[in-house]
């Protein structure tokens, strides 16, 4: 069995439960004038700009889908929509039930842990008030670096901020923007999580194709790694 000494997650899908998007969604069309389905149109199609940061901050990149949408709100209507996207978002993030459990685990072990994640603004806002934030030991948001996986740099920055070769790290994600792949190129030794609820999840260019391991709960992670402590 590989001795691993640093675990790390993909969070959306992954941590959590299965993303859709919720009716609070409805509330930031409301805000800027334009219909539900133009708005989600252009989301969807912008995702990995947005989550690389490409127009800038979260009120700079609001304006930007605006201008895709073809609507011209005030700035108190943009501001608006800001924060209740952020609630939103906030609203579709669940936790899932093992997570904490899991990752307090991990860190009774020894085995370091990390995020990496592609986001858009909202999770960096809101990560610090989830239950896992205090056990993880670095998070890396692609909205910050300003690249998306299955880029090389989200994983090589989280293995060099554990102190880790890639050779000594799991990676944990349900597939998502390619990202086994391209952990997997990069030297880490990536799973696949399919838990049943994830047939429901928003996913963007998945790893269709992965043939590698595959756990069915997140708890199976520790039956990954050995029985005792691994410093």
């Amino acid at each position: 069995m590989p001795r691993f000494h640093a675990v790390l997650f993909d969070f959306f899908g992954t941590l959590t439960q299965s993303v859709r998007r919720g009716a609070a969604h409805d509330v930031i069309a409301d805000l800027l004038g334009c219909s539900t389905e133009a708005l989600v149109e252009v989301l969807d199609g912008s995702y990995y700009e947005r989550a690389s940061g490409f127009f800038g901050d979260a009120e700079s990149t609001m304006r930007w889908v605006c201008a895709q949408v073809g609507v011209r709100p005030s700035d108190a209507a943009v501001r608006a929509a800001v924060a209740s996207r952020h609630r939103a978002v906030r609203a579709d993030t669940r936790l899932r039930a093992e997570a904490v459990p899991v990752l307090a685990a991990l860190r009774r072990r020894g085995v370091r842990t990390g995020l990496v994640s592609d986001c858009t603004h909202e999770l960096p806002a809101f990560l610090p008030q989830l239950a896992v934030a205090p056990l993880l030991d670095t998070v890396v948001f692609s909205v910050r670096l300003g690249r998306c996986k299955p880029d090389p740099a989200l994983y090589l920055a989280a293995c060099h901020r554990l102190g880790r070769a890639p050779a000594d790290c799991l990676y944990v994600g349900d597939g998502g923007s390619q990202e086994l792949t391209g952990a997997q190129r990069v030297g880490l030794r990536p799973v696949r999580l399919a838990a049943p609820d994830l047939a429901r999840h928003m996913v963007f260019n998945a790893d269709h194709d992965w043939d590698g391991p595959v756990l069915a709960s997140l708890t199976e992670v520790l039956d990954l790694l050995d029985p005792v402590t691994v410093g």
